[in-house]
C-alpha cells in the first residue's frame, strides 16, 4: 500500500527557507509523479509544485516561482520542497500527493488528479 509521509515543516520567520520532505512506503518512486499542495485557514487548496515520475517535467505555481525548488532522489524514495524567501502568505498545511500517470513526463497541477496524500506538515512564516 502506498503511503505518503511529510515532514520539515515549523517556524521560520519571513525571509527565512525550510525544506519539506515527502517520504514514500510501498512502492518505488519512479512510478509516480508528486505534487505538493497547501492550504491555509479557510482557503482552498492550491497546488504549489510537481515533478514528474522521469524527474524530467516540473511546474510550480506562480506565486512560488523563483524561490521555491522540487527535486527528487529515487534512491531515498523522497521528493523535496526547498523553500527560500518565506512570506507570511506561504503560512499553511502543506501536503504531498502521488498519482501514476500514464506518461512519465507528466504532472498535475490540481489535486482532483491526486489520489494518494500525506497528513500534512504545517508551516508557519511570520516575526
Amino acid at each position: 500500500q502506498l503511503q505518503l509521509v511529510e515532514f520539515g515543516g515549523g517556524l521560520v520567520q519571513p525571509g527565512g527557507s525550510l525544506r519539506l520532505s515527502c517520504a514514500l512506503s510501498g512502492f518505488t518512486l519512479d512510478y509516480f509523479a508528486i505534487g505538493w499542495f497547501r492550504q491555509a485557514p479557510g482557503k482552498e487548496r492550491e497546488g504549489v509544485s510537481c515533478i514528474s515520475s522521469s524527474g524530467s517535467s516540473t511546474n510550480y505555481a506562480d506565486s512560488v516561482k523563483g524561490r521555491f525548488t522540487i527535486s527528487k532522489d529515487n534512491a531515498k524514495n523522497t521528493v523535496y520542497l526547498q523553500m527560500t524567501s518565506l512570506k507570511p502568505e506561504d503560512t499553511a498545511l502543506y501536503y504531498c500527493a502521488a498519482e501514476d500517470f500514464s506518461t512519465s513526463m507528466y504532472c498535475g497541477t490540481r489535486h482532483e488528479e491526486y489520489d494518494v496524500w500525506g497528513q500534512g506538515t504545517q508551516v508557519t512564516v511570520s516575526s
